[in-house]
């Protein structure tokens, strides 16, 4: 397959025509952003440790029934995926209280949440990604309220799998984001990525709230190690078979 031109590059990752245009080739950088991209750095081997998680991952969801425009890994930091128009919106699923959740709303840091709590963000860098209320969702309109309902079904469905999945590898998944894109034939398709990048991911060998943070959290708090915990979660997921 014959890449083409460089279509778009975000925070992480760079998306690629090819010779086939319902196929586009996503590369993963090495850099690191947090804050809405206030904070830059970067962090060695990144790249090819998410496209190998995010890959091992999408292949879980498959396997159970979710659709992804996963379609396969040609090198370590290449991953081959369907084209999709991504829906304007990041649905956020949280298990445990952390992150803003604790600083907009006092909840103490490790509240665990159940039901878990699905929020809407709309995605758009100019505006900080807003927290949309149900009643903000029908205002602005970025999806129907039937797509709006099978985003949160999806999303609740990818929790109960990724939960089960990491509690294997010793890890507990806090919370996590999703995007969402429609294909050529409307079919709604898990996009993105599923990484340490886009979860938050705490050992459950460590009581320590920082030695135990396997996450993005560990840029953003300048906790140091960074590389090694992101290398962690990679063998313990990567040692799961799906």
């Amino acid at each position: 397959m014959t890449v083409g031109q460089k279509l778009y590059e975000g925070k992480a990752k760079i998306l690629y025509s090819t010779d086939d245009p319902s196929v586009l080739l996503t590369y993963f950088k090495d850099d690191a952003t947090a804050f809405n991209a206030q904070k830059r750095g970067s962090i060695q081997g990144k790249g090819e440790i998410n496209c190998a998680i995010a890959s091992h991952l999408f292949k879980l969801m498959e396997k159970n029934g979710i659709p992804t425009h996963f379609i396969d890994r040609p090198s370590g930091n290449e991953m081959l995926v369907r084209a999709v128009t991504i829906i304007p919106l990041e649905v956020v699923v949280r298990n445990i209280a952390a992150g803003s959740l604790c600083q907009q709303t006092g909840l103490e840091l490790g509240t665990p949440l159940n039901p878990p709590l699905v929020e809407f963000y709309l995605k758009d860098d100019a505006l900080g990604d807003p927290l949309l209320t149900l009643d903000r969702l029908q205002v602005v309109d970025p999806a129907s309220a039937a797509k709006v309902d099978q985003l949160k079904s999806m999303a609740t469905q990818i929790n109960t799998v990724l939960q089960a999945f990491f509690e294997q590898c010793g890890i507990t998944l806090v919370d996590f984001k999703l995007e969402f894109g429609t294909d050529a034939q409307g079919q709604l398709l898990l996009a993105d990525e599923i990484s340490p990048d886009t979860c938050r991911l705490w050992n459950q060998a460590e009581t320590d709230p920082d030695r135990r943070v396997l996450d993005k959290d560990r840029f953003r708090r300048d906790l140091g190690n960074v590389e090694d915990a992101y290398r962690q979660v990679m063998q313990r997921v990567l040692n799961q078979t799906v």
